[in-house]
């Protein structure tokens, strides 16, 4: 309750760092209760990956309302627009995305969702449980302080709502890489790119930020262990699945903990969801597993995808069984990294808005993103924006993901600000040579 009381208090203003841009600061607050209106309207109304919709829609009549003139179905249900300057000056380009998650809604907020669906087979919510309801409304509310600001703005600037960064539904395309393959920077070939994510893992006031490799390459794999169905009572009569999937999931873990050497890099291999039998007292014919895989090196990755085969293929061989094992079963994200030039020289923009003792290095973040694909077009700066409440610790805050994830609505207005300035200080002092 105590959340929810602190969610309907009005959002505190942040205080203005030295250097920051006062029209930073002008703008964040004439734009800040907006973007919480329309951060708890995408919230309690979300959308799947390909699906959004209803929030591309209300992306793309606010951008018509401010006199842009929106692409939309790129990608499916992807938006962009471009805004030209008043002035000479660079091409930036700036990413939210739209997407929402498979996760029946726990968090005590008055606006949570309560939109169900069918995922896999099964009912489930839908819920934003990784923030992209406050990426969206973010840069709602910058894309109308640029706008705000055109006469005098130098360069162009184009807005990316993309959807579907969590993935497409089975057989289908989406997210960064194809509103890339649907030629978003054929016409308008940026010179950075910029992004942001709120994060559990900080608390509000802060923001994070690692030069290189940041996030981790995601790959996702699919794994189905093939027996033989028989009666419960009887399990000679046939061959057991559950327990030879069961006897994959245990071996697996010796992929990383004993083939790979994880003082070169990090590896994670975790499986998500398992699928088989339908009755107490029958044995299945087959069991599904599904994980993920995230890595930062290509030689490891690669290693990686043929050690799982082994060991399914091996495991159940000997238990009497089969595997089929897809590793991996469709086209993963790339490894997250941020231009190291483009970080250094952005840095200071970032500690004008909260401080330089509140900008932190959050190191390698095993978390995935498809913002990858656009820093691998561009120089790109992917940075995070805390999002637990303060007095809170973030390492036992409910994560990015969880059914019980909370974001402290100041996280908006830090945002804004700091998306703000570091468009700015770039498109008014943009790198030399």
């Amino acid at each position: 309750m105590a959340a929810v009381l602190a969610l309907m208090a009005p959002v505190a203003a942040q205080a203005q760092a030295d250097g920051q841009r006062p029209e930073v600061a002008a703008a964040a607050q004439a734009v800040g209760d907006k973007v919480v209106a329309w951060r708890r309207d995408i919230h309690a109304n979300p959308e799947l990956g390909n699906r959004e919709t209803r929030t591309a829609a209300l992306v793309a009549e606010h951008l018509r309302a401010l006199g842009l003139d929106p692409k939309t179905g790129i990608a499916t249900t992807g938006v962009t627009a471009v805004l030209k300057g008043g002035r000479p000056g660079p091409r930036i380009a700036l990413r939210a995305d739209m997407d929402a998650l498979p996760v029946t809604e726990r968090a005590e907020v008055p606006f949570a969702s309560k939109v169900t669906t069918t995922f896999r087979g099964q009912q489930t919510g839908v819920m934003h449980a990784c923030g992209h309801d406050a990426h969206t409304s973010v840069l709602m509310g910058v894309v109308e302080a640029l706008v705000a600001m055109k006469e005098e703005l130098p360069g162009e600037v184009m807005f990316i709502f993309q959807p579907a960064e969590e993935g497409p539904p089975d057989g289908e395309e989406g997210g960064a890489e194809e509103m890339l393959a649907q030629g978003i920077f054929k016409d308008f070939k940026p010179e950075a790119v910029f992004g942001l994510h709120v994060f559990s893992t900080l608390n509000a006031g802060q923001i994070g930020v690692h030069a290189g490799p940041t996030m981790a390459a995601s790959d996702r794999f699919n794994i189905v262990v093939k027996g033989r169905q028989t009666h419960g009572s009887r399990p000679w009569g046939g061959i057991d699945p559950i327990v030879a999937a069961a006897d994959v999931i245990g071996t697996a873990q010796t992929v990383v903990s004993r083939r790979q050497d994880i003082s070169k890099q990090p590896v994670v291999l975790s499986f998500g969801a398992i699928e088989g039998g339908i009755r107490y007292n029958i044995i299945p014919d087959q069991v599904e597993m599904v994980g993920t895989i995230r890595t930062f090196d290509e030689g490891m990755r690669q290693q990686v995808f043929a050690d799982l085969i082994n060991v399914a293929e091996k495991v159940a061989q000997a238990h009497g069984a089969t595997a089929v094992a897809q590793v991996p079963d469709t086209k993963g994200n790339p490894v997250t990294v941020n231009d190291a030039a483009l970080t250094e020289r952005m840095l200071p923009s970032l500690r004008k808005v909260v401080g330089a003792d509140n900008v932190v290095d959050p190191g390698l973040t095993m978390g995935a993103e498809d913002f990858s694909f656009y820093a691998r077009e561009v120089p790109g700066l992917f940075f995070f924006v805390g999002s637990t409440p303060q007095g809170q610790d973030p390492k036992t805050a409910p994560s990015n993901h969880s059914p019980e994830f909370f974001l402290d609505e100041s996280a908006l207005d830090i945002g804004v600000r700091a998306l703000l300035q570091v468009s700015l200080d770039y498109l008014n002092d943009p790198p030399r040579g």
